[in-house]
């Protein structure tokens, strides 16, 4: 009865440090995603009709204006010297359209690490929660539904001219997570839980 309870945990012990190695792997995986993705951020200062929409013409006004910076060839580690210069011109262009609006609201752009959860892009692209490298544009209080979508490698950046896609970004493996998020969608909970923890304790 011992030697079959010994066999019993053993086995036991064996599957927990199987799952516990494969779920590392894959964390370990989501971290090669993050670094090499530059995401945009836009939130409205309210869900109000009104503000959603004033939003919308933050975001076109700021990617127009940086049309030339936004050009889809800026990476994660070139983010912050290549935009940060910019910062000021596009906070004027947000405010013009803010004005021009009719509203007084403040807005603030920024390059920084942002944290997001698990999300799911044009139906096509999946990314694991965590803390990503982000152009983030809020307008007043900032507490109305975001827009948010992926800079480099280019997915929404329609005059972009950088001949570059995620599949050129990415490896094997993390191609396979970010293109297929049914399939690994036990795992991306099991990361997007771990993240709000570690959120937390930040």
């Amino acid at each position: 009865m011992k030697k079959n309870l010994k066999i019993q945990l053993s086995i036991l012990l064996s599957l927990i440090i199987c799952f516990v190695g494969n779920i590392s792997s894959f964390s370990n995986q989501c971290d090669g995603i993050r670094d090499k993705m530059l995401r945009m951020h836009v939130i409205a200062n309210s869900d109000s009709t009104e503000d959603q929409n004033l939003k919308l013409k933050v975001r076109d006004a700021v990617l127009l204006k940086g049309k030339e910076i936004f050009d889809g060839s800026v990476t994660v580690d070139e983010a912050l010297d290549k935009i940060s210069p910019h910062i000021d011109m596009l906070e004027v262009t947000a405010k013009e359209v803010i004005i021009n609006e009719g509203f007084d609201y403040d807005v603030q752009v920024t390059v920084q690490k942002e944290y997001f959860k698990t999300r799911t892009y044009d139906n096509s692209v999946t990314l694991p929660a965590g803390y990503y490298t982000a152009v983030k544009v809020v307008i007043g209080e900032g507490k109305g539904q975001n827009w948010w979508c992926i800079m480099f490698p280019p997915m929404c950046l329609p005059a972009a001219e950088a001949e570059c896609n995620i599949d050129d970004v990415l490896n094997y493996n993390e191609n396979d997570i970010v293109s297929n998020g049914n399939k690994y969608k036990f795992k991306f909970k099991i990361v997007e839980i771990c993240e709000e923890f570690y959120k937390k304790i930040k």
